[in-house]
């Protein structure tokens, strides 16, 4: 047992001294502060492999207990012994990494604190700008302020216009119906006016007929009055020779009345009581005037 102790705190011991005395990055790892430091939890280790080699294991001096005390098996302190090793070697790579971790660390460190010390050069220039863009922000609130109170006066005007634009825009609605209604006329008198074009080609082939009807009218007219002129003088022919007859007849008459003592009394006048026609015959009619007396002169 005591061999085996000792097997170990050997053991320990040259695990210390195959650590390596340098890190990555080339540092002095026992000379640096901080590598001091990290030298501590491998004394640890070095406790806590010796109290595992004497996990389970008897003393020398163990109650109701006598004879020789029996030696462990080689195979099983071999055994414990490749768990240590690989139990060291796992610290080791751990501590490697930490050692890598810290170094990334301090820079990280570095880096902050170069940032930090800029921000309290930056700092107080943004303040100092923020402070100037406020004032700049409030006296250009002021000044709008100013210019409001200025602008009020304006109000009652900008009310009238904002009625009156309302009022132009009812107008303006009022007008577009308006002249919608008006396009619709329009189109509408278009085509009337499409239609009025073949009336008016109408017009003017009746217009056309029309002085020709007028002046055959004309013609026929200027004729009709040469015929009535002639039937006006065959009128007054008719007439004087009515009235030659007339004087004839009564010529005759008077002549009829010398005659009273030669002829009867029913010859006078060519009276319808006489048995004999008058001296002229029936062309006039029984009577002394004929048709003149009864319808007047013939008119054609």
């Amino acid at each position: 047992m005591e061999v085996k102790r000792e097997g170990l705190l050997l053991f320990s011991a040259g695990a210390i001294n195959q650590f390596p005395k340098t890190t990555a990055k080339g540092s002095n790892f026992r000379n640096n502060e901080k590598g001091c430091k990290r030298q501590q939890p491998f004394a640890a280790i070095c406790q806590r492999l010796v109290l595992m080699a004497g996990r389970n294991r008897m003393t020398r001096h163990t109650d109701n207990f006598r004879g020789p005390i029996p030696v462990p098996h080689p195979v099983a302190i071999e055994e414990e012994l490749e768990l240590q090793r690989r139990d060291i070697q796992r610290l080791l790579a751990e501590n490697r990494h930490v050692i890598d971790d810290n170094v990334m660390l301090q820079r990280d460190l570095t880096a902050v604190k170069d940032e930090i010390h800029r921000l309290n050069q930056v700092i107080p220039k943004m303040h100092a700008d923020k402070e100037a863009h406020r004032r700049e922000l409030i006296e250009r609130g002021l000044k709008l302020e100013s210019e409001l109170r200025s602008t009020e006066p304006l109000r009652a005007e900008v009310v009238q216009l904002r009625s009156e634009v309302q009022k132009l825009n009812t107008q303006r609605q009022d007008l577009s119906s308006q002249v919608q209604n008006l396009t619709k006329d329009i189109n509408r008198m278009q085509g009337e006016n499409k239609q009025v074009a073949a009336m008016k080609t109408d017009v003017d082939k009746l217009r056309k007929e029309l002085v020709d009807v007028r002046r055959v009218f004309e013609y026929e007219k200027k004729g009709n009055e040469e015929l009535v002129e002639q039937n006006r003088s065959v009128e007054t022919n008719l007439i004087s020779m009515a009235r030659e007859i007339e004087k004839l007849r009564a010529e005759q008459a008077s002549a009829d009345r010398r005659l009273m003592g030669v002829g009867g009394y029913g010859m006078l006048n060519g009276s319808p009581e006489t048995r004999y026609p008058g001296p002229y015959g029936d062309v006039y009619g029984a009577g002394p005037w004929g048709s003149y007396d009864r319808h007047g002169p013939p008119r054609h």
